[in-house]
């Protein structure tokens, strides 16, 4: 977030009129025509913080363009000020007036500003060609004593990841050949001191001393970028500076694209031909592009070793562990483009994945080790059981409150989904430790569980994984109080300033709730679950934590998936195991505000879909639905469950869905249903029983008439029901619905209702229609059954106007 001062200065850039934003363009256009000073660089400061602070281009004057682009390309220019005409520049790409070239531009420095702003305008004149086109003659002209190619690297690197086929061949050759020179052959010695000038520098100069390695021994073999000194040269400047664009070049190159000898090598892959050929790689003379391979391969093998040395700084220990996620990556490449390298690389992964499973500083490089198995194991022979045992299992566990890394966990997961094999069981018995993830960082990846969701899914663990997205708010608040219970560690997350140290901080450590916790916080599935009503209660200090409440708000969109996903493969008995969770869990939620109405409007979506993938559920949960529908709590959340529910009763218990349908069964669920209706039209509104919604009421009404269609006996004890309810809706003193226009509701469907009762044969056609009767053609058609009989009970109910409401 930006401070006050900052959003202030935002605020005016972006509300800046064109009319002061063409002043400040002259005054500039009038700095830049004389000598330029430190008044111009401030100047030219202020139009960049304007021109970037908002989304659309500002319209600057052509001249002003014009001059900024001759600004930029005057050699004498200080390279302040060109700094800040290119960023400009670039901030307005694409332009059409833009007239630079960088065809005669000597400095590298300012060739490099030039190509910048070029390839921010896209391809649309070539530009992306005619920059590498510039940067090579540059690189083909260069002699040692010439300007430093080090500002023309990362352009080079960007011009090959946009447009790959611009190079020609011996372009890539020639590239090639300096990449190896720049990562092998670079100086061990460090660059010579410069002297101060001062009045006890002295005259003669110190001779350099050797590059060391990051626990201060003298390096023994060639720089890296892990190698350390006080002064660098050039050549290992370029050495650095090569490892960083080294994966992009090998991915994007046209050598790299085709891969041309990937094919022919692929029988290779784990087997002894692959010994063979890295040794007779040797004997034979290797082009380019082998050589920059093998050169690369043995880069990253020092990077491997370097990494395992003691760093004596924090700086380098964060360096170490950077290099050794890149070297893994580059050795990944390496091997898919040419399996001969298998073969060498997997000896020394081995090795590393020992180490790294022991060392938890260096839990972000098993992200690439894992990847690399992912890609190569099948191939090599390998068993990689004991990376994926150790990712799945202590990782999230351990690691939650990362969000690099937890972006980093789930990108892996994702991408390499096709390629889990027979491990995808353990990514998904692992998915309690995955939410964990989710938990503590679930705005920013709520989107890649969107994706990953189905993935995790089966009918082993769908009705688990339900109880578990309905405890994840709660999952929140139990990682926080884990991390406050745990010792001091090198990363602690911020805690959230508008809570103190909790109450339930003492109560957790009550053995009663450590078996609750625990199962909260399991790294596997567990086949069961547990009620947490107990847990609930413990953390509930914790439910207004601005950490819980986005967890939260990212449930109801995970339920839609997890639904949309489980109803494509769930056969009968899932479908009640789900039916059954959910009314279990419908007073039973982690109160945060707002959260239990989310949530109650998503299942009550999700119980007629399940029902009409399974219509036998209403039979066979006979009990469970009479119990939920009896309980007083089903009218929580604004009853949007309990209306769903009652609406599914009465579509789905009849014959025509269940042959195991009886009367009894129907007498059952009338008795209870009107019982239910009677309590909460009858009682008054309290703290327990709030105002019960005309949606609720309209839909007991319903059920009950369908009900009596179905079973006869029953229709005299309805319309008695329903002519009670329509002169209660028409009395003021009906204090259970809110207000005067849901009593008119009320009103109007007791009367309807009762109007198509004093037919029976035409209320039971109308309120149970068969399979046929119930397509869509039926509705649409004035000339088939359903619309007929409906006009026909009008007409014979019109002798009887005195019954309508009026």
């Amino acid at each position: 977030m930006f401070t006050a001062g900052a959003e202030s200065l935002l605020r005016q850039a972006r509300e800046l009129q064109d009319e002061d934003l063409q002043k400040f363009c002259s005054r500039l256009r009038k700095l830049l025509q004389k000598d330029p000073g430190p008044e111009a660089t401030d100047t030219l400061q202020r139009l960049f913080f304007i021109v970037s602070a908002t989304k659309y281009n500002r319209k600057l004057e052509k001249t002003c363009v014009d001059l900024l682009q001759t600004t930029l390309c005057l050699p004498t220019c200080p390279e302040q000020l060109q700094l800040l005409c290119a960023a400009i520049l670039r901030e307005r790409s694409p332009c059409d007036s833009l007239n630079l070239s960088c065809d005669h531009i000597q400095n590298t420095r300012q060739l490099s500003l030039v190509a910048s702003v070029l390839l921010a305008q896209g391809d649309r004149k070539q530009e992306v060609r005619n920059v590498a086109q510039c940067i090579f003659k540059v690189l083909e002209s260069r002699q040692p004593e010439g300007p430093s190619l080090r500002p023309l690297l990362p352009v080079l690197s960007k011009v090959t990841s946009l447009a790959p086929g611009s190079l020609h061949e011996d372009q890539t050759r020639l590239l090639n050949k300096r990449l190896v020179d720049w990562l092998r052959y670079a100086s061990v010695q460090q660059g010579p001191t410069h002297s101060s000038g001062g009045f006890f520098s002295t005259p003669r100069a110190r001779p350099p001393g050797p590059i060391t390695e990051v626990d201060g021994a003298v390096a023994t073999d060639f720089f890296t970028v892990l190698s350390t000194g006080q002064h660098f040269t050039e050549d290992q400047w370029l050495n650095v500076q090569a490892f960083s664009m080294l994966r992009a070049w090998l991915l994007h190159s046209p050598e790299g694209l085709g891969a041309p000898d990937a094919d022919d090598k692929s029988e290779l892959e784990g087997s002894t031909l692959s010994v063979l050929s890295a040794a007779s790689s040797a004997s034979r003379l290797l082009s380019p592009q082998e050589q920059l391979r093998e050169k690369a391969f043995e880069y990253c093998q020092r990077l491997i070793e370097q990494s395992n040395r003691r760093a004596l700084r924090k700086g380098d220990a964060d360096l170490q562990k950077a290099c050794l996620v890149e070297a893994v990556l580059v050795l990944d490449v390496l091997c898919r483009q040419d399996p001969s390298f298998l073969y060498r690389t997997l000896s020394c992964l081995k090795a590393l994945q020992a180490r790294l499973c022991e060392d938890p500083t260096h839990v972000r490089a098993l992200l690439p080790l894992a990847q690399f198995f992912l890609n190569h194991g099948e191939a090599a022979a390998v068993v990689s059981g004991a990376v994926y045992q150790h990712l799945f299992t202590r990782v999230p566990s351990e690691h939650f409150h990362s969000p690099e890394l937890a972006f980093e966990f789930l990108q892996l997961c994702r991408d390499s989904l096709p390629l889990f094999g027979r491990s995808l069981g353990v990514l998904k018995l692992s998915f309690p430790n995955l939410f964990k993830f989710l938990a503590w960082n679930s705005p920013p990846l709520t989107a890649e569980f969107v994706a990953l969701l189905p993935s995790l899914l089966d009918a082993a663990t769908a009705v688990e994984m339900l109880h578990a997205l309905l405890d994840l708010p709660c999952l929140t608040a139990a990682l926080d109080l884990q991390l406050r219970l745990s010792p001091a560690a090198s990363e602690r997350p911020l805690w959230d300033a508008s809570l103190r140290t909790p109450s339930c901080l003492e109560a957790s450590r009550d053995p009663q709730f450590q078996g609750l916790l625990q199962h909260l916080l399991r790294a596997k599935a567990s086949g069961t679950a547990e009620r947490l009503a107990p847990l609930h209660q413990l953390l509930q200090p914790m439910a207004s934590c601005a950490r819980v409440v986005q967890c939260a708000e990212a449930v109801p969109t995970l339920l839609q998936v997890f639904f949309s996903a489980v109803t494509q493969f769930a056969d009968g008995a899932l479908t009640n195991q789900l039916a059954l969770a959910i009314l279990e869990r419908s007073d039973s939620l982690y109160q945060v505000p707002e959260y239990e109405a989310r949530v109650h409007s998503v299942l009550s979506s999700q119980f007629p879909a399940l029902c009409k993938r399974h219509p036998a559920l209403v039979v066979e949960l006979a009990k469970e639905l009479l119990e939920f529908a009896g309980s007083a709590s089903s009218t929580r959340s604004g009853g949007v469950l309990l209306t769903s529910v009652v609406w599914a009763i009465g579509e789905y218990l009849s014959v025509s869905w269940d042959r195991r349908c009886t009367v009894e069964q129907i007498n059952k669920f009338f008795e209870a249903l009107e019982a239910l209706l009677f309590e909460v039209t009858q009682s008054r509104p309290s703290a327990t029983l709030p105002k019960c919604p005309p949606q609720v009421i309209t839909a007991l009404m319903t059920t009950l008439t369908k009900l009596a269609s179905r079973s006869q006996d029953l229709i005299p004890r309805v319309s008695l029901f329903l002519s009670k309810m329509r002169t209660l809706a028409q009395s003021p003193a009906m204090s259970s619905v809110p207000c005067e226009e849901d009593m008119g509701a009320v009103r109007t469907r007791a009367t309807e209702l009762l109007n198509l009762l004093k037919m029976p044969s035409v209320a039971q056609f109308v309120l149970t229609p068969s399979t046929e009767v119930s397509e869509p053609r039926y509705h649409r058609d004035t000339n088939t059954a359903l619309p007929l009989a409906l006009r026909t009970v009008s007409r014979l109910l019109e002798k009887e106007v005195g019954l309508l409401p009026g």
